[in-house]
């Protein structure tokens, strides 16, 4: 085999680029444009491993932030609706509206809470099963 057609271990300044506006929510044509290249390459970068990881790694982080940015925002939220629920001025529709969101949020959020202690609690007893029955997996 040619060095040349060996799996490149590095991605090129243009790949980068195509990534960050990729992940970003570029499509491939503006991503193409961006980088000055055609989008059939970023297609063929599209079928090579270490590019579609770093892709998925950037479009993970882009996710996270935005989702941080989500969670910032939840107080500034609630108190919100909190205050139009509770104000006898606004129209009946809009308390009536906030009340219903507030309870089903709060309901999801304690259905959520449940899972996870269920699920952290059949982690648990895996867990120990796994000791359990294989000796040399104890720590």
């Amino acid at each position: 085999m040619k060095s040349q057609d060996a799996p490149a271990k590095v991605l090129t300044g243009q790949q980068c680029k195509a990534i960050a506006f990729l992940a970003g929510g570029a499509t491939i044509e503006a991503a193409a444009i961006e980088v000055k290249v055609n989008p059939a390459t970023i297609h063929a970068w599209l079928r090579k491993d270490l590019f579609v990881a770093e892709y998925k790694a950037a479009t993970s982080l882009a996710i996270e932030h935005a989702t941080n940015q989500l969670k910032s925002a939840t107080g500034l939220a609630v108190s919100t609706l909190r205050d139009v629920a509770s104000d006898i001025n606004t129209p009946a529709s809009s308390r009536v509206s906030a009340a219903r969101t507030i309870l089903e949020l709060a309901y999801r959020a304690v259905e959520i809470s449940d899972i996870a202690a269920r699920l952290d609690a059949l982690e648990g007893l895996k867990k120990n099963h796994e000791n359990d029955t294989n000796p040399t997996a104890k720590a």
